[in-house]
């Protein structure tokens, strides 16, 4: 049972790292002298480095929103399967922690889902999809799954 528990929580801060680095970094799209990301859209010319600010339109707003919630909502369901497991009666689910995890994988699909859609209306098409943004689908499945255990695990003594 201890390394069930220790699998889950590897595999839960495994899904929360990739989606820290998958909305901090600057790589969601990449180039050879430009790349964009949630936040800005820069570009290497003869005079230097230049980055403009991700004012692209509401669907990018919404790209931010719903990454940093689905790291609000994985960070939440960790708390939670903590507090759960020092407070859970024997043989109790951790439908809460499942939940929250399975909402933040929700999350962190339609991010990027609505990213892949409307990129191209804010990058030039020689660019292509970088890093990042192939991190941010795959802690899609790792969120997913983590909450998926949770749901099913049941507290043993």
């Amino acid at each position: 049972m201890l390394l069930l528990l220790l699998g889950i929580i590897i595999l839960h801060i495994a899904a929360l790292v990739l989606l820290f680095i998958s909305t901090i970094v600057s790589s969601w799209t990449v180039g050879t002298t430009s790349s964009a990301d949630l936040w800005s859209n820069c570009s290497t010319s003869a005079v230097g480095y230049h980055c403009d600010p991700a004012f692209a339109g509401e669907w990018i707003q919404a790209v931010q929103a719903l990454m940093i919630l689905s790291i609000i909502f994985s960070f939440l369901s960790l708390f939670l399967f903590f507090c759960q497991l020092f407070t859970l009666q024997k043989g109790g689910r951790f439908f809460l922690t499942g939940i929250f995890q399975i909402l933040a994988s929700l999350f962190v699909m339609t991010g990027a889902i609505i990213y892949t859609v409307m990129s191209p209306t804010w990058v030039p098409d020689i660019m292509s999809f970088g890093f990042a943004y192939i991190l941010a689908w795959v802690a899609f499945p790792l969120a997913l799954i983590s909450g998926l255990i949770y749901v099913i695990l049941r507290k043993r003594e």
